[in-house]
């Protein structure tokens, strides 16, 4: 019997973690509510993210240096990595290396050739690697997959992702530093929406790329009043707004747009899907086709209320347990990461490039 299986049958599934901020911390809370699951260690530059760890959920074991809490601590069965994307390479090889299983925060990586080099190192280690995308497991996605996988809207045509804030550059972290995290909202809320809109297709194969970025105001003082004043915009180097438009090789369409900042009403988190029998609206979770000679909008009866994040945090459990298949696989990543580095590859070049 394999170690992951032997996990799931009375001991403890024990998980450490690189990083130990804000989203690692809601992390652990989450953890913690999942029977027989253990935080037993920490690792983070921060002291102060460390000492709210261990004041937070009693983690005893905290470390600087990640390489050390990887060679010390013996008691791991999986490394969550909650670290800047610019450091999401480097600690999931390293804890693939020390043989343990690993979910990592969205996006992947900084680039594909990070994301490949990761999968190669899962690999060599036998070891899962998931990759932390919550709303693929939202009930309104799997609604909309359902209808699109049982043929009810027919070839689908073209899909609008938009995930934009009105004024909402964050004013902690690094998000600010392209050296850190590889871009601005393209990649750090984008990603999010890009890769449910992905996953509601059937993850077809991107071919091309065109895409554009602005930054207009994040690299400027700003007195405007908003929910997230006083961002670090000295050290601003990302965008403020992206906007992309891949071609699948089967002959879908979809448009992305993504901004910290846009002269728009209000925030909008959402996907339209357009096919040739019927579309959808995730938001609203309506569905519209045409029926008994009528242009209908039908609303589901029912849908399951569930917590994104407590269902991925399960989920990663479960398949570091052998107890599920992967369903937030690296393989998903790396596409995803691929049409990520599209947008910004074609923004710099100003033309259309292939995704190889």
């Amino acid at each position: 019997m394999s170690e992951s299986s032997s996990v799931g049958l009375g001991r403890p599934f024990r998980v450490a973690f690189i990083g130990a901020g804000a989203i690692a911390r809601h992390h652990m809370k989450l953890l913690k509510q999942i029977k027989n699951v253990q935080v037993v260690a920490a690792a983070d530059i921060s002291e102060d993210a460390l000492a709210k760890t261990k004041e937070e959920h009693g983690v005893q074991k905290l470390y600087t240096d990640y390489q050390k809490m990887l060679k010390e601590v013996k008691e791991i069965d999986a490394v969550d990595v909650c670290t800047p994307n610019g450091q999401h390479a480097a600690n999931c090889i390293a804890a693939f290396a020390a043989g343990h299983h690993v979910m990592v925060e969205k996006p992947m990586a900084m680039n594909a050739t990070e994301g490949r080099a990761m999968m190669d190192a899962a690999k060599k280690a036998g070891k899962q690697l998931v990759v932390g995308f919550q709303y693929r497991f939202d009930p309104k996605t799997k609604l909309i997959k359902d209808q699109i996988d049982s043929g009810a809207f027919g070839k689908i045509m073209y899909v609008r992702a938009q995930a934009l804030r009105r004024r909402g550059i964050p004013n902690w972290g690094v998000f600010g530093r392209k050296d850190l995290q590889g871009g601005g909202p393209m990649i750090d809320i984008g990603v999010h929406i890009l890769e449910m809109a992905h996953y509601i297709l059937g993850s077809p194969r991107p071919v091309t790329v065109s895409g554009n970025t602005w930054t207009y105001i994040g690299d400027k003082p700003s007195n405007v009043v908003s929910q997230w004043p006083g961002w670090d915009y000295k050290t601003y180097t990302v965008e403020d707004l992206a906007a992309g438009l891949i071609r699948f090789e089967n002959g879908s369409l979809l448009t992305i747009e993504a901004s910290f900042v846009a002269h728009i009403e209000k925030d909008i988190w959402n996907i339209q899907i357009m096919g040739e029998k019927g579309g959808a609206n995730w938001e609203t979770s309506q569905i519209f086709m045409d029926q008994g000679g009528y242009m209908m909008n039908m609303s589901p009866g029912f849908l399951p209320n569930s917590d994104n994040f407590e269902t991925k945090m399960k989920h990663f459990v479960e398949v570091c347990q052998g107890l599920r298949t992967n369903e937030s696989s690296g393989d998903h990543g790396l596409m995803v990461q691929k049409m990520l580095d599209g947008i910004y590859a074609s923004a710099e070049a100003g033309r259309e490039v292939t995704v190889e």
